[in-house]
């Protein structure tokens, strides 16, 4: 049986847009009952996927803005990102383009394991940001998207099962690349 793996993963995002209810509901499996806004809180959930253990380390940062300064804690020792905006908010997808801008600039890195994620997909009467944007985005990023309604569970367990499916990509080594050759080129 393979051993037990730690993987911590950073959930960001505006204010307002479910980032504890989506947390919350993951680990304790019920929503808030009211809205209190979230300093930052950490998470533990021991969950089976694909037939691996995983120690999930969630942190549910603060409500981010696009003048939000990407603080150290949220870059060191992440191993994958749910970037959540609400299909509510037209504002919440354009911070969450800034966090990205920022976590990839922090890093260094052109490419991470992210999920973006478009929530509160149940107020379908007050939406203002279709599928296929959140979409769209996604594929621009060459990341896994999905929407969802963390007061209502939906597709919750699956934001996370898709971000530990991204975090493992990263863990692979490409199958398609030539062996490197030994030795060096002068040019």
């Amino acid at each position: 049986m393979a051993p037990q793996k730690h993987r911590k993963i950073c959930v960001m995002g505006s204010r307002a847009v479910g980032k504890s209810t989506i947390t919350v509901q993951f680990v304790d499996n019920h929503a808030p009952d009211a809205y209190h806004p979230t300093i930052e809180n950490t998470y533990q959930k021991l969950i089976k996927h694909q037939g691996q253990d995983y120690s999930i380390e969630i942190i549910d940062t603060a409500g981010q803005d696009e003048y939000s300064i990407l603080q150290k804690q949220y870059s060191i020792g992440i191993h994958g990102y749910i970037l959540v905006y609400s299909v509510t908010s037209a504002s919440s997808l354009e911070v969450v383009k800034v966090l990205n801008d920022k976590i990839l600039n922090s890093l260094g890195m052109e490419q991470i394991p992210r999920v973006l994620v478009g929530n509160k997909s149940d107020l379908t009467g007050e939406r203002n940001i279709s599928k296929e944007a959140g979409q769209s985005l996604a594929n621009e990023w060459e990341c896994a998207f999905i929407e969802c309604s963390g007061k209502n569970n939906i597709n919750v367990e699956e934001v996370f099962k898709l971000i530990l499916n991204e975090v493992n990509k990263g863990f692979q080594p490409p199958s398609n690349d030539p062996p490197p050759k030994e030795g060096c080129i002068l040019m």
